[in-house]
């Protein structure tokens, strides 16, 4: 039985069944001899990154990804004893930090590859790290054009031990296309001259969970899934290649219901009039939890099975669904704003839809005060 905690009904539902189900589609993808690293950076996409990793773990991921150090620490205190790589990189008075924890940075700039060489030397002890080199994102790491300028330098580190090499595609949603085909040529290119030179790191890796699925030529020693692990497929065309399950769920209750004459005004600024005589339910959710403004007037939820429409603006704390053609509605319903309800479902890609965005914002906008409920763990 799941307990959930009195009072304020507004709840995320996270499924471990399904976290596990996605893991192992991953595995299936990639084969026994490809590491897998699972991204669970910004609170593992929103659904705790503490209790995502120990569940993924124990499911079978050989190697975890987090933005900061701060991240990474956290996980560490929960136990976490896989390699965890610190994908944003470190500040030279992180580093004490970074070694006691044991965490793997990123270094993506010469300059402050030596500068942490330097720091790891004086303290008598080496670190393993993982190489980020630019082949089109244009964000951070060393170009892959200028390898002829940075490659011997990385012959002169004394303390830093190159452990790893990978890139970023630039296109999250489809590495089908020329300009992904390139960067994966370039990268390989750089494997093999990295290798020439007689620097062979452990780990190459490049493919997010779009390659995972779609691009076996990306999968090198590691792949990093990331959206997938949580349900989330990079395009609609790939739920044909794959299939996942949802890891969250997003529920709340009806606050007030309140039946209001035609030409009544629902929320600031009067931008929804009723038309008729309505039904309107007060949910106890706004934007301070997460869900977006950008849903006013446009969004919906499940109640009773049926979708409801957003009446006026969403508030900080309150939201108005207008139910005048749901029957039987009561003060005290479920409504499900991402998820499951009788035949009915909205996904996180239905949700981003709505407010011009992407599943992975959906996900990480969930606020804090919007307790996780971890189930089948």
């Amino acid at each position: 039985m799941t307990h959930t905690p009195p009072g304020r009904p507004t709840l995320c539902f996270i499924d471990h069944d399904a976290l596990r189900w996605n893991l192992r589609q991953v595995r299936d993808k990639v084969g026994d001899k490809v590491k897998i690293l699972s991204m669970v950076k910004a609170n593992g996409y929103g659904h705790d990154a503490v209790a995502v990793a120990q569940t993924l773990a124990s499911a079978g991921s050989d190697a975890f990804g987090v933005a900061t150090l701060e991240e990474g620490t956290e996980l560490r205190r929960a136990n976490i004893a896989a390699p965890i790589l610190v994908l944003a990189g470190v500040y030279l008075e992180q580093v004490d930090q970074l070694l006691a924890n044991k965490l793997t940075p990123v270094v993506h700039d010469v300059d402050a590859m030596k500068r942490l060489d330097v720091e790891i030397q004086r303290r008598g002890t080496t670190l393993h790290v993982h190489l980020k080199v630019d082949t089109g994102m244009g964000r951070i790491g060393l170009p892959a054009g200028d390898v002829a300028h940075w490659l011997p330098k990385l012959k002169k580190l004394n303390a830093l031990k190159i452990a790893g090499l990978f890139s970023h595609f630039s296109t999250a949603e489809s590495v089908e296309g020329v300009y992904t085909k390139k960067q994966l040529a370039v990268f390989a290119d750089l494997v093999a001259q990295l290798r020439a030179q007689g620097i062979a790191p452990q780990y190459c890796h490049l493919a997010n969970s779009a390659a995972t699925i779609t691009q076996p030529a990306a999968y090198f020693d590691m792949v990093r899934p990331g959206i997938m692990l949580y349900g989330g497929y990079p395009s609609r065309e790939m739920a044909a290649q794959v299939t996942l399950k949802p890891v969250m769920a997003w529920k709340t209750r009806i606050l007030q219901l309140k039946k209001v004459p035609p030409g009544s005004s629902i929320s600031y600024g009067q931008t929804f009039v009723t038309e008729r005589e309505s039904l309107i339910a007060t949910l106890p959710i706004g934007y301070a939890d997460g869900y977006s403004r950008l849903l006013s007037n446009r969004g919906e939820a499940l109640v009773r099975g049926q979708r409801a429409r957003v009446a006026g603006r969403v508030c900080m704390d309150l939201t108005m669904l207008d139910v005048t053609d749901i029957a039987n509605v009561q003060s005290g319903d479920e409504v499900v704003l991402l998820g499951r309800q009788g035949g009915g479902e909205i996904t996180a890609d239905e949700m981003a839809a709505w407010t011009g965005t992407i599943s992975y914002e959906v996900f990480t906008f969930v606020g804090a005060r919007v307790p996780r409920i971890h189930i089948n763990t």
